[in-house]
């Protein structure tokens, strides 16, 4: 009970037991010390009353202060969890960005590795068409290619790299004209010695010491070769011209384009 409540209640008791008295004794109001001991009880009574509310109001401001200060405590705390869930939200929406753009470039590195594989397949069917005399140019760069659908761990970086090479190689060497000495089965199936002429990468001619000729195209398989005895004097005179033996001048020789 408060003490506001308990000052009533004791005037309450007071009245009572002062009405017990009136009823037992005659009531003399023209008693003064009666009159002043009723007077200083009632003064004394709204004093306690007075304080009691002033204590109320006083502790009233502080209570509302309190919660004032918490409920701005608990805005500034719902201010807080609203950017967290908005840094939260961000940072997820960043985290599958992220992932997305991963997983692009993965799909991106798959395609580029199908591409370069198969432009390594395209260059080696190219590399069929090096004559033997020309491939130690090439072959350093062709074993750098992994096989054909064996694991490696050389990088595309290094694959793509080794095919502009190789592109950069066959070229060059279709864009010269090339006189070798190499060994050749001739006619009567015995192994001999030819100079031959190739031109690019299309076509070649050769001719035996003893005036043998023939025509080399390049095939799916290799080079394939077959005799050509009515052009061995343009052979031969060709020869001589890349040798230096005899003046530049204009040789008709059969092409065939494929």
């Amino acid at each position: 009970m408060s003490r506001a409540g308990l000052t009533v209640a004791l005037l309450v008791v007071t009245a009572g037991m002062a009405g017990a008295q009136e009823s037992s004794a005659p009531a003399n109001p023209a008693n003064p010390t009666d009159t002043r001991a009723l007077v200083g009880r009632w003064i004394g009574t709204q004093q306690m009353i007075a304080r009691e509310r002033k204590e109320w109001q006083q502790g009233k401001e502080i209570l509302l202060g309190r919660i004032d200060l918490n409920q701005r405590e608990i805005g500034d705390l719902e201010e807080q969890l609203g950017e967290a869930r908005k840094a939260a939200g961000d940072s997820d929406s960043r985290q599958a960005e992220a992932i997305g753009a991963v997983e692009l470039l993965k799909a991106e590195g798959r395609d580029l590795e199908r591409k370069v594989a198969e432009l390594e397949s395209g260059v080696r069917d190219l590399a069929r068409r090096v004559p033997e005399p020309l491939r130690q140019k090439v072959d350093p760069l062709l074993r750098r290619m992994p096989e054909a659908g064996v694991p490696t761990r050389v990088s595309l970086a290094e694959r793509f790299q080794n095919i502009l090479g190789i592109l950069n190689e066959l070229n060059r060497m279709n864009g010269e004209i090339t006189l070798a000495t190499e060994i050749r089965a001739l006619s009567d199936g015995r192994p001999s010695e030819v100079k031959t002429v190739y031109i690019g990468l299309g076509q070649a001619y050769f001719i035996s010491a003893r005036g043998e000729a023939g025509i080399g195209r390049p095939g799916n398989d290799g080079w394939t070769w077959e005799p050509a005895l009515d052009v061995a004097p343009q052979i031969a005179a060709a020869i001589e011209i890349l040798e230096n033996k005899s003046s530049p001048a204009f040789v008709p020789l059969p092409v065939r384009i494929q």
